[in-house]
């Protein structure tokens, strides 16, 4: 998409230098920047001119405006000569200078179907401007003014978006926050879209916002890794892990509550049960694996997805939802105390199933124990290990490990078993991020040390950390 905004968002977030020229029919205007800051613009359109601009914020008078072609010198600018005329001061000229750059380049943002050519080069000259302007101030007001365009759904509603940065999220509303807020790093925009209640226009351009203010940052969404050479096996490499992990998930149907199949926490709102469902129907619909696969695989594909689809139609009705409640597992007649060693009964037997690798036994333990003492650590951190380990819960042992470290930022364990998943992952910077998080509660923490390559200190006799009894291999 050719629009300002892309434009402006990576000129200053990169802090390039040189000139934007930016053209439409019989329309051109030159934008000049300097280390990410526009410094100095063009243009023919006399409602921009300098001239025009002064006049209109009162800096010169009528009878000075009315006589402005007497003041041009070739030898120098406009404001320069007005200046030399004592007919200016310098404060005006560079608040006139000021208005006219931020007017030119506002002016353009109502445009999708321009021509933009940036010239990246060295930086300016100091003395060629005296004037500087903020482009996420231009950014924020040339978005918010113009009008909704076709462009910007067109432009970001395959792709996934995910979140970037805080440091301009402050000038987002309340409403624009609520948008952000329900980005997953997972869905795309599209089903994001699909699966609130927004107004249509109000939801692309906060969006666009975001994204123009690096608050949020959007890609493709992701394939299977395939050989270049064999860019025709795509389709089925994507398919075969889908297979492996409704395989998997088949396998663990018995054991599995509507909460756990939808993959969301038992006190899911109705919206977040609806967005999962939705990104579930997009993985793992019959129609997106290959018709030449056995009848008995074909079979556990669609109980599979039946199952999911009965999960949604019971938890997103009230009643339904309700009914089913009731006749989970609960207990009524136990006090506080009672609730909390019931909890931990599930807990320990949880992790021993855990170290014993029976892994989908132990889930079903942890996720019992949390339902039942939501505000333990441990369980979290215990429960979000688990999840690592058993594909259909795989990608959301990272929510679990997030609430765990929330509950208790004073315990090592917490950072080090995201940083773990991270590593396992592959996203080796954000592993590198926890183990230096786990350092700065336990200065010796010798697996955090180990992890970043660092010198270990004497280590604590007695260690007893979490990872050190998980890290035990069979012999």
């Amino acid at each position: 998409m050719e629009h300002i905004g892309s434009y402006l968002r990576d000129i200053y977030f990169h802090k390039k230098s040189g000139p934007l020229i930016f053209k439409y029919e019989d329309i051109q205007r030159y934008l000049f920047f300097h280390d990410g800051f526009l410094v100095f613009a063009k243009i023919t359109h006399p409602q921009e001119l300098l001239g025009e601009v002064l006049y209109k914020l009162g800096k010169i008078s009528k009878q000075t405006y009315s006589e402005i072609d007497s003041y041009i010198d070739p030898t120098l600018r406009l404001g320069e000569s007005l200046m030399k005329e004592g007919l200016l001061s310098e404060d005006d000229l560079y608040a006139g200078l000021a208005y006219q750059m931020r007017e030119i380049t506002l002016n353009i943002f109502p445009y999708f179907d321009g021509k933009f050519k940036f010239q990246e080069r060295s930086k300016f000259e100091e003395e060629e401007f005296k004037s500087k302007i903020t482009i996420p101030d231009l950014i924020e007001e040339g978005i918010r003014r113009m009008k909704f365009h076709p462009q910007l759904e067109k432009f970001m509603v395959k792709k996934v978006p995910f979140p970037k940065s805080q440091d301009f999220s402050d000038r987002l509303t309340e409403e624009e926050s609520k948008i952000i807020g329900v980005i997953d790093g997972i869905s795309t925009v599209e089903d994001l879209f699909q699966s609130g209640d927004f107004e249509p226009k109000f939801f692309w351009k906060t969006l666009y916002l975001s994204y123009c203010l690096n608050i949020i940052d959007i890609k493709e969404p992701e394939k299977a890794p395939v050989k270049k050479d064999k860019a025709e096996k795509v389709a089925f490499e994507v398919k075969d892990r889908k297979l492996a992990e409704m395989l998997a998930m088949s396998e663990q149907l018995s054991n599995m509550d509507y909460y756990q199949i939808l993959n969301v926490p038992d006190n899911s709102s109705s919206y977040q049960i609806k967005l999962s469902y939705f990104r579930l129907a997009r993985e793992y619909h019959p129609d997106c694996f290959s018709k030449n696969l056995p009848l008995d695989v074909k079979e556990k594909i669609e109980d599979v997805f039946s199952h999911i689809k009965e999960a949604y139609e019971t938890l997103s009705d009230e009643k339904k939802k309700y009914d089913y409640d009731s006749k989970r597992e609960t207990y009524p007649d136990l006090t506080g105390k009672e609730l909390e060693k019931q909890a931990d009964i599930k807990y320990r037997q949880g992790r021993t199933l855990f170290n014993q690798e029976r892994y989908e036994e132990a889930l079903k333990l942890l996720e019992e124990a949390v339902r039942l003492k939501r505000n333990k650590a441990i369980y979290f951190l215990m429960l979000a290990m688990a999840k690592s380990k058993v594909p259909p819960f795989h990608k959301k042992a990272e929510e679990d490990f997030q609430k765990a470290i929330t509950l208790e930022p004073s315990n090592p364990e917490c950072f080090m078993g995201l940083g773990m998943y991270y590593k396992e992952e592959g996203f080796s910077d954000k592993a590198k991020k926890q183990f230096k998080k786990a350092l700065e509660v336990d200065p010796e923490h010798h697996i955090a040390l180990r992890e970043l390559g660092l010198t270990e200190k004497p280590k604590k006799k007695g260690l007893t950390g979490i990872f050190k009894p998980l890290a035990k291999k069979k012999k």
